[in-house]
């Protein structure tokens, strides 16, 4: 075992990048065995050697910054997952509505009638029913 760290000293190893090309290519890799798909078998080879380049790269700050950009769009995805999320189960208790004027969304709460609804981000004043 310890020639594996002495081996492993200096290079880059796993990241929430290798990780996620890793799930694709087993993914890809199904597809490719249930679709008998020669095209799908190369996609699934190139991810590979992209993910144990990755490991084993030396360059840790050119990893480093490719991970941090995976992270961001990563990070950006999932949060608009989470609010569609909240969102879906919210629809039980509250009414969303946009506004005219900005787009912004606005929550209000269900069976309350008629309500007077006020944009907290440019003060545009609507009437609704919730």
């Amino acid at each position: 075992m310890n020639w594996l760290k002495k081996f492993m000293a200096g290079r880059y190893g796993t990241d929430q990048l290798s990780l996620t090309l890793l799930i694709v290519a087993i993914f890809i890799s199904i597809l490719s065995r249930l679709l008998n798909s020669q095209i799908l078998n190369i996609l699934y080879l190139v991810t590979i050697v992209i993910v144990i380049y990755r490991i084993f790269s030396k360059n840790v700050s050119k990893r480093y910054q490719e991970n941090m950009k995976f992270l961001n769009i990563w990070h950006s995805i999932k949060g608009k997952i989470n609010g569609k999320v909240k969102q879906i189960k919210g629809l039980k208790d509250y009414k969303y509505f946009k506004c005219v004027n900005c787009k912004q969304k606005l929550r209000v709460p269900r069976k309350k009638g008629k309500i007077s609804i006020t944009c907290p981000k440019c003060g545009t004043v609507m009437i609704k029913k919730s």
